[in-house]
């Protein structure tokens, strides 16, 4: 049940962006006592925000593996290697309900 470094990074950055949310709220519920009017949260909370973003969006990017080729010569392309699934490939889309030539004209 090893999690790999990446997926432990998201979900620490997740339970910062959780506990962020949590102390903003808390911090509103603060300012509703004190009778203050809520400008934002404190900097605390935001640097909190911006480094739960930067964690999950790094696990988000690395978790998941690399990224394959779209190019359609390609040695690593999904439907050169597996030659089966063929059968998924549409090619019967809306596209032929447009007319070939486009005149249209602006109206004044």
């Amino acid at each position: 049940m090893g999690f790999s470094l990446g997926f432990l990074v998201g979900i620490f950055g997740v339970l910062i962006l959780s506990h962020a949310a949590y102390s903003t709220v808390q911090y509103r519920g603060l300012l509703k006592i004190m009778e203050e009017e809520f400008s934002g949260p404190p900097f605390t909370v935001v640097a909190e925000l911006l480094v739960g973003l930067v964690l999950s969006l790094w696990a988000g990017l690395t978790v998941p593996g690399t990224f394959l080729s779209i190019h359609p010569h390609s040695e690593e392309n999904r439907i050169v290697a597996l030659p089966a699934n063929l059968d998924f490939m549409v090619f019967n889309h809306r596209g032929k309900v447009f007319p070939l030539e486009m005149d249209l004209k602006l109206k004044h």
